[in-house]
């Protein structure tokens, strides 16, 4: 066994400090040539995302030598080295598990298949150490598989492999057997050895390795070109199982070898499985020996054996789920399953026309029908109204209430708005309504009960239309600011319903907020249960159940950033952002929405009862229904934190970044000037912006009617 330093067959390379005197004698050398390219790789480290320290970027320039090419190449440290060449493997592996991964010692044993497996390790980076034997030489025939060049013929073909490996990545360890594997080196092989890989074409060495593998607790893993046949035995986790699944019995290989070639056939049957073999492969076991001299492989079928096994090794190094047993990756019968794509209708995609507000001549169906066109959390409509003789009630569900919904804080501001609504139907009906805000007993936490009678009421009537024309408007807009007198008339809608409108109308001040707002909807994409119910409230068309939850036509996205949502809502793909603490992507939607707005309006009240909510509600839907009078576009936005009032509210909402939430809130009530007896009852982005493209819709509110 050797390293490959010393003698004909030298196959590692020699890396140097820019003072080892042998590189001064390599200089001296005019047969060596020198390839320097270490400032285009320094230049690309320190270009890495995230950035690289100073101890890595700092490292010296190394040397590695390679006598078989006469040539010296400049490296980065071996550090900077490992990091740029393996930068392009995350996230589908992380810098963690390669940490652990490259601390993986692996044997080969068989460098024709085995050659394409090893080089495809080192180069993702899934061992440090790599032994690797092999007896035969290369030969032109190999080359229709194996990896090489006509340089390399009549080449070792552990030596070839493991040249090729030292170019790749001059800081690996190999270790070479040039004598393959037999009674008397199998030991030494296996020593220091993590996960042995077998490529043999000999029976008697499959079963060498496996008993001496077994003997050691060493997983071993084959793959068998015909199928792509993974073969995995964990001996490390199961040491008294069969070796070759117990395929060819109890034979050991001191037995095997000394059987002739023809007596070794039924043996070699049952471990292939003849029934599993493709039928080009079976037809040409019968011609071995005749018009074959050999069995055959072609290079695609290697190719797809290595990233088999690679995954194998992944989850052996990594103690992921891997167990013993057999399977087959058949390109040839997936190819035969091939079906056209899906394609959604971009039809489906395009307004269908808003629908019409819904009135009436009765002032009660007027008054219960404009109670419906509140706005909700989500849609999520969490009310029940029905009628009693000249009176409306508006209860609140509590089984409607989500996560975000903390206290059912965000259910009362809908049913305060609800109540806006319908005292503003009932003035434009010739009625005056009188709200009374109460808790509701064990079905409903609060109630309100709108009280009708004959009247005139003209500010209130005249907001009857804006009302009914009231929308969320989610368009990207250009910032641009909004006049002062408007501020103050939406200001002054939020006084006459007892509520305080704080705005955030300074270029920094949106800024600010729009940074905040956007860390907040990372953390609720990174919290399954509030990635959960936020997915849930999106209606595609073609969904049951339009009546409810956010059209995704209302998001205003271009068709082809739709297509994000289908990565988006997949809790998968969450959870791994949540691992690697990524996901800043997640906010800049919210980021760039607000960042465009005119100003942040944010309602604030005192307290923090259901009912202070509820009338906070009110004053929301005041000022929005101003807002658009004005010719603003409004969007409401939640933020995790907006109805967390203690730590144990922030701890249920994300457990896993309640902290984060804890600051984010206190850094949002510092910047809207909150004093500490208020709450906030919703934040709104104000922006001048195109119409909607649709109308979120509602339950018919007649199902609910009843008389008690």
């Amino acid at each position: 066994m050797t390293s490959g330093t010393n003698g004909a067959e030298q196959c590692s390379a020699i890396v140097l400090n820019t003072d080892d005197p042998l590189l001064q004698e390599l200089r001296a050398d005019p047969r060596v040539e020198f390839i320097d390219r270490a400032g285009a790789q320094r230049k690309s480290l320190e270009e890495l995302r995230p950035s690289v320290g100073a101890d890595v970027t700092g490292e010296p320039i190394r040397w590695a030598y390679y006598p078989w090419r006469a040539t010296v190449v400049s490296v980065l440290g071996p550090r900077g080295f490992r990091r740029l060449r393996l930068d392009r493997n995350r996230n589908l592996v992380t810098s963690a598990e390669l940490d652990r991964l490259s601390r993986l010692r692996i044997g080969v044993v068989g460098l024709s298949v085995g050659h394409a497996i090893a080089y495809t390790l080192a180069a993702q980076g899934f061992c440090g150490q790599l032994r690797l034997a092999d007896f035969d030489r290369l030969e032109l025939s190999n080359l229709n598989r194996v990896p090489a060049t006509v340089f390399d013929l009549g080449l070792n073909k552990a030596v070839v492999c493991a040249r090729r490996i030292a170019e790749l990545d001059p800081y690996i360890r190999l270790v070479v057997q040039t004598s393959g594997v037999t009674e008397d080196s199998i030991d030494e092989f296996m020593d220091d050895v993590d996960i042995v890989l077998e490529e043999c074409d000999s029976l008697d060495a499959k079963l060498l390795v496996r008993e001496a593998a077994r003997a050691r607790r060493l997983p071993v893993l084959m793959a068998t070109s015909d199928r792509c046949l993974l073969d995995v035995e964990r001996f490390d986790l199961e040491p008294t199982r069969p070796t070759l699944h117990g395929l060819i019995g109890e034979l050991r290989a001191t037995e095997l070898k000394d059987l002739d070639a023809r007596e070794k056939v039924p043996h070699s049957l049952r471990l292939v499985d003849a029934t599993q073999v493709s039928a080009r492969m079976a037809a040409s076991l019968i011609e071995v020996g005749k018009t074959l001299s050999t069995w055959p492989q072609i290079a695609s079928e290697v190719a797809l054996n290595t990233g088999a096994v690679a995954e194998a090794v992944r989850r052996i190094g990594l103690g992921e789920p891997l167990a013993s047993g057999r399977v087959r990756i058949d390109v040839a019968a997936a190819l035969d399953r091939i079906e056209e794509p899906v394609v959604a209708s971009t039809e489906a995609y395009h307004d269908d026309g808003a629908e019409p507000p819904a009135t009436a001549d009765d002032p009660v169906e007027a008054v219960m029908l404009a109670a419906n066109r509140a706005p909700s959390g989500g849609n999520a409509q969490p009310w029940r109204i029905w009628a009693r003789g000249d009176s409306v009630r508006i209860a609140l569900v509590p089984e409607q209430a989500t996560t975000m919904d903390v206290g059912c804080r965000a259910s009362a501001v809908a049913v305060g708005a609800a109540a806006f609504n319908a005292r503003v139907a009932a003035a434009a009906h010739g009625m005056v309504a009188d709200v009374t805000l109460e808790p509701g007993g064990e079905s409903s936490p609060l109630i309100a009960t709108v009280n009708l009678a004959p009247g005139d009421d003209p500010g209130l009537a005249a907001l009857y239309e804006a009302m009914l024309r009231r929308e969320t408007n989610r368009h990207q807009a250009q910032r641009s600011p909004i006049a002062p007198d408007i501020l103050e008339r939406l200001g002054a809608a939020a006084d006459r319903e007892g509520a305080r409108l704080a705005v955030l109308s300074a270029t920094e001040q949106v800024e600010a907020a729009a940074r905040i707002l956007a860390a907040a909807d990372r953390i609720r994409y990174l919290t399954p249960r509030l990635h959960a119910e936020m997915i849930a409230e999106l209606r595609w068309p073609g969904d049951p159940s339009p009546e409810t939850g956010i059209d995704i036509r209302s998001l205003e996205l271009p068709h082809a950033d739709l297509v994000m949502l289908d990565i988006l809502r997949r809790p998968e793909v969450m959870a791994h952002l949540a691992a690697w603490d990524g996901g800043a992507a997640l906010g800049d939607e919210t980021y760039d929405r607000v960042v465009g707005s005119g100003a942040i309006g944010v309602v604030c009240m005192q307290g923090r009862r259901l009912i202070d909510f509820a009338r906070a509600g009110s004053a929301v839907e005041s000022v929005w229904v101003s807002a658009q009078q004005q010719g603003l576009g409004v969007q409401p936005v939640s933020p995790a934190f907006l109805y967390a009032v203690d730590a144990a509210d922030l701890r249920g909402l994300s457990p896993a970044y309640k902290e984060e939430l804890a600051e984010l809130q206190y850094n949002f009530r510092k910047l809207a000037g909150t004093e500490p007896t208020e709450s906030q009852a919703l934040i709104l982005r104000f922006a001048h912006a195109p119409r909607p493209s649709v109308r979120s819709r509602r339950r018919m509110v007649f199902g609910s009617v009843t008389e008690d």
